[in-house]
Formats: C-alpha cells, structure tokens, sequence
C-alpha cells in the first residue's frame, strides 16, 4: 500500500489533542492540516510534531469540528480509531472564513497549501516579530503593514531607526488590486529630523513628565538631591522649551541652580535637533490618529535624540491612556528601545514605559509589535507578554530554545524547522493565525526604504 493510499488512524483521549501511533507511510509533516473521521463526525486538525519513534508517529491539536455550516472551532471530541485524511483547501478557506482571518500575506508552505490570512482583529494582543539578519525579515513586515493601513481602521506607528518604512505611502507604479487602491487613499505621515513643517520630528521637554525630564537630565533624586528637587519645583511653573530653562534657571542665582544650568549645558542639550520649539511635536501629530505615521528616527545626530522621542511619545500616550483610542506601536530593531543591556537614564525609561505598556497596555489600546534579529536582544518582561509570533530563518539553537520557552503556543516541530527557511519564510503562529502556518510572504505593492546594498560586479 503507498503513503497516497495508506489510511491512518488516530485516537484522542481529552477530544483536544490527537496521536497517531504509526505513521511509518504518512505524507504528513509538521503543520499539515489533516481530518479526522469517526462515528460520524469530522474534525480537522493540525500535525505539530512526527515523532522519532519506531514505527514513526504523528501528534497535534484538533482545531474543531466540521459540519454544514463550516468549522465549529469550540468544539472538539474524543475518539478512537478516527480515520486520517489530508484537508483540502475548501476547508481551510472555511476556517479563514470562520475565524475572520482576512488578511491575505503569503502563501501557505503546509498542506494543503493556499494564501496564507492573518486576523485582524487579533492584532489587539501584542506580537513579536524575529528573524536574523537576510531573513527577510523587514521586507516582510511591510507586507503585513500594507495590509493592515489597506483593510483596518486600525492606526499604525512606526519607529523606524533604520528609514526602513519612510516609503511606505509610495505605492509601486502599475500596482493594481483593492490594497493598492486603499493605500492610495490612506492618511500617511512620515516625520523626519531634518524635513520642512509639518513633517519634521520633534519633541516637546516642557511637555515630558518629571521623571523622563529628569532622566534627560540624567539626574538621580537622591545622588543629585539638589538639582533634582529644583527641577522639582520648576516643573511646575515652566512655560517654553529648553532654553527658556535655561534662561530662568540664571534669572535665580542660587548654588543649586547653577548646577543644573551647568548640567543643561555640559550635556549639550540646547544643540540638539529634537526640541520643538516653535514646530509641533510629533505627540500632537499621533493625536490626531493618522492611518500610519511613521517617525525616521535615524536622521538624528545621536542615539540620545532617539531616545528622547520615544520616551516623549510613549509618556504621553500612557498618560492619555484613559482614552481607549487604539494605536498600533510598531518598533522595528527593537533592541534599540528595549535591550536589558540599555544603561542610560532614558533608556531606561523607555524601557520600563515598554515594559508596562506590555503588560498593562492591551486593554487601553496600546498594542506592541516588536521586530528584532534575537529574542535575547530584548527584554524578557516584553516578549514574555506577546501572544503572537511571526519567527523567520533562525540558525541559533539557543535563540529557537528561548522562543519554544516564551511561546508554548509554537509547535516545536515547527520552530525546528527555522534553520532551513529561505528568504521570505516565516512561522506564523499565536492569535493572531487561525493555525500555526508555515508561510511565504507575499511581494510588496509599496516601495522599501531600506533595501541591501548590491554588490558590485564587473
């Protein structure tokens, strides 16, 4: 008997998970959608892992029952002797349809193979996105993008250190079809360092809570007593932007006061470019709630600067938390904001305002989507607190290790499969995936800010 012609049989003991003892002649690997019949009901299910086993064998999970109507995915049964057969791709646009899974972003790599859809709405959970350096990782990312800016209301953020994204809005001429048409039509803002009113990229000090001023400032409330409980004070009645500080601080001479207009400028900060001053700050223009705008925060003369943005906006999208209006946070090279190796005073604020938006964020409206080469680059406080993984090639066993560790929902005979993915490839897994998907991604209908560099041959 071939492997096409071989019938299977599986059993269930708790109606939610499913083994198969011989599979010595299956055609079933790990991510197959396969289903399973018996006494006449017929559920489908997802193979995780083919066993090592003499004679091989195959687990999984059940991912609901078929009938009439569809896939009841709430519903599961416990079954002996059920009888395997491969799903056809009837069945898994019938549990797109039945999930909402709606955004089409690649090709599906398992069987039965098909467009590979993400769901919306589960993007109100936090993700993290992963993949080493030529995976394909950012390039990907914009594939997810556009068809979050074409098909949800759904207002993007993009920290971008790497102008990766400051394109786009620029649909790629001839592009045609509903998610070029919509991206056309969207409201997308790219604020740059050295760009012209409206679209240049500043923050606001006056408008900075005490603690993030204070970490500018890098001052410490108990080594730096004195100063600090002068700004303290100051906070209060300070109108203007920095160097209007400055100017009060020398209007009062006092010892303490001459140490912290010392600071302001032994620190340089009149010369950074960040300051609003006269400009509006990039916290007024996410108020708005544009469809994306996207912050290109690799013009700035320092790393600092960076920094001083981020902390300003997401202060203020903290405080005005009460508000309930979503926003996506998409922050691509994570590590910048988020390393636990990260020692200065606003780096260290920007993480720890991570770190509790992660935790405690979701149910405001302030979702996180991370994007990083190595889970160890960021700190586990995040990742710890992301529902849905997007993993692309990973050659590190101790890397793939971490991520089975904080995503339990990722079958190991999946993550596995990392070392081995081409360019492009990625495993979708959590909520925010009707099933763990091994996928390749779609081609791009906007232009990519950062591609490689080619090299030159003669």
């Amino acid at each position: 008997m071939s492997a096409e012609s071989a019938v299977l049989s599986a059993r269930s003991e708790d109606g939610r998970s499913f083994v198969v003892d011989n599979a010595a002649a299956s055609p079933f690997s790990a991510g197959s959608l396969i289903v399973v019949s018996c006494t006449g009901r017929r559920q489908l299910a997802l193979v995780e892992e083919r066993t090592v086993t003499v004679p091989a064998g195959l687990r999984g999970r059940l991912i609901g029952e078929l009938t009439d109507d569809g896939i009841d995915t709430k519903a599961s049964h416990a079954f002996d002797g059920g009888e395997v057969r491969p799903a056809d791709r009837d069945t898994v646009a019938a549990l797109h349809h039945t999930t909402g899974a709606e955004l089409e972003v690649g090709v599906s790599l398992s069987t039965p193979g098909g467009p590979a859809r993400l769901l919306p709405t589960r993007f109100n959970r936090h993700t993290f996105w992963c993949g080493q350096s030529g995976s394909g990782k950012t390039y990907a990312l914009g594939v997810v993008l556009e068809q979050l800016i074409a098909h949800t209301a759904l207002p993007i953020v993009v920290l971008d250190p790497n102008s990766d994204f400051v394109r786009i809005g620029e649909v790629v001429p001839g592009a045609t079809g509903p998610t070029a048409q919509a991206l056309r039509e969207r409201d997308i803002r790219v604020l740059r360092p050295k760009a012209q009113p409206p679209g240049r990229l500043r923050a606001k000090f006056i408008d900075m809570p005490l603690k993030s001023k204070a970490a500018v400032l890098q001052l410490d409330p108990v080594a730096d007593r004195e100063e600090f409980n002068e700004l303290v004070h100051l906070s209060a009645v300070m109108t203007g932007e920095l160097d209007d500080v400055l100017t009060g601080l020398r209007a009062v001479d006092t010892p303490a006061r001459r140490r912290l207009a010392m600071r302001v400028e032994n620190l340089g900060l009149l010369d950074w470019e960040v300051w609003a001053g006269a400009d509006r700050a990039v916290t007024d223009i996410v108020a708005e709630r544009p469809d994306v705008t996207v912050l290109d925060l690799g013009g700035f003369s320092t790393p600092a600067q960076q920094l001083v943005v981020a902390l300003s906006l997401l202060d203020d999208l903290w405080a005005k938390r009460e508000e309930r209006r979503p926003v996506l946070l998409v922050i691509d090279e994570a590590h910048n904001l988020a390393s636990p190796r990260l020692e200065s005073p606003v780096a260290v604020a920007v993480r720890e305002r991570l770190i509790q938006i992660a935790a405690e964020g979701r149910k405001f409206g302030l979702w996180l989507l991370l994007s990083t080469q190595r889970p160890s680059k960021v700190h586990p406080g995040i990742i710890s607190q992301c529902d849905n993984l997007a993993l692309m090639k990973m050659t590190s066993p101790a890397d793939l290790a971490e991520l089975g560790t904080y995503f339990g929902y990722a079958p190991s005979g999946l993550l596995a499969q990392a070392p081995w993915f081409r360019q492009g490839e990625a495993l979708l897994a959590g909520g925010f995936v009707p099933t763990p998907t091994l996928a390749k991604v779609n081609a791009r209908v906007t232009r990519e800010g950062g591609a490689d560099v080619s090299v030159p041959l003669r």
